[in-house]
């Protein structure tokens, strides 16, 4: 077998609408699904898949390791997210890529990301 590659994410959430409003609203995201009880976010490269996990029989509990939406400037991005009213837990540098992170509406960790040094 030969996995080509990710197609989605599963995004855990308790209102779905409250969800909806925050991806679509406040980070701007696209999704031509909106109206579906289970909207389908692009990204650019992997789908975020907003689920709830209480209709396929599984309790919620909110992703904790945090998915990273590529931007090109995280200071920028989080002062124009920090204006729409997205509250951050901090930030970090780590020498390859800056990093901010904060929460959606449902508790899922997420965080702003850009790398800036080569892969080596």
């Amino acid at each position: 077998m030969k996995f080509e590659r990710t197609d989605f994410v599963s995004v855990p959430v308790q209102d779905m609408d409250r969800a909806k409003a925050f991806y679509r609203d406040v980070l701007r995201l696209h999704s031509p699904s909106w109206d579906d009880p289970w909207p389908e976010i692009e990204t650019g490269n992997v789908s975020l898949y907003l689920v709830d996990p209480l209709r396929m029989g599984t309790e919620f509990a909110p992703h904790t390791a945090p998915l990273a939406l590529r931007v090109d400037d995280v200071a920028a991005g989080r002062r124009e997210l920090e204006e729409r009213g997205v509250e951050f837990s901090g930030d970090h540098d780590t020498g390859v890529c800056n990093m901010a992170f904060f929460n959606d509406t449902e508790g899922n960790a997420l965080m702003l990301h850009r790398r800036y040094a080569p892969v080596s």
